[in-house]
């Protein structure tokens, strides 16, 4: 059985008045196994899409490779824009080696209503991924469950809002489309992404994300 630990600890810049939460980075971010385009920073896996479609939102001219530069590019750009990061997942065990969500089992969950209560000018949650099983939006309903507490829809339409009253403050989230190369099927099977790519032969799957995104960043 895999031991699967998050390797990062939150990233919360003073100001922080949004917040990424995601599940967790592949295993060999874990084991330390990275490779020379990975970025040894939250999101850095070079499969990932995050900074790929950030970087073309705010043309930050990332560098994609295992340095301290390329980490420290990140943590500059989530701190000018108020920005922190913390995936909900800290540790879950795995039969199969792999970054899969349905894999985890036994998993252990941050206290993320904690954290929300200690940082004040948070005031937005950015869900990388729906409300699948064993995605972010899942276990923060999970934990939100656990304080007698539950989301309340604000738009039903993709990419979902809701929003909960944590320690006196109302905060929204949105569950955008997920940074993986797996959710791609589900972004072709979309109208919306139907009609545009009907329009535009040349729109793909990353145009559609930096769409999406740019609203919530």
């Amino acid at each position: 059985m895999f031991q699967h630990i998050h390797p990062y600890e939150p990233f919360f810049p003073p100001e922080a008045t949004k917040l990424i939460v995601g599940t967790l980075p592949p295993p060999r971010f874990t084991t330390g196994a990275l490779n020379d385009k990975d970025v040894d920073f939250c999101y850095g896996s070079s499969n990932g899409l995050l900074w790929p479609v950030l970087d073309r939102i705010f043309d930050l001219s990332l560098k994609y490779e295992t340095t301290h530069e390329a980490a420290e590019q990140r943590r500059r750009f989530l701190t000018a824009n108020r920005i922190g990061v913390c995936d909900i997942v800290q540790r879950c065990e795995r039969d199969k080696v792999d970054a899969s969500d349905l894999g985890m089992q036994n998993v252990q969950l941050r206290d993320l209503v904690g954290y929300l209560e200690k940082y004040p000018k948070i005031n937005r949650l950015i869900f990388m991924g729906g409300n699948s099983k064993n995605g972010p939006e899942y276990f923060f309903r999970r934990l939100l469950k656990e304080h007698d507490l539950k989301l309340e829809v604000v738009s039903n339409t993709v990419p979902r809002i809701h929003k909960v009253v944590i320690a006196n403050r109302v905060i929204k989230t949105v569950s955008l489309t997920a940074p993986s190369g797996s959710a791609n099927r589900a972004i072709g099977s979309m109208q919306i992404y139907k009609d545009l790519k009907s329009k535009d032969p040349k729109f793909n799957t990353i145009d559609f994300r930096v769409m999406q995104y740019q609203e919530f960043f």
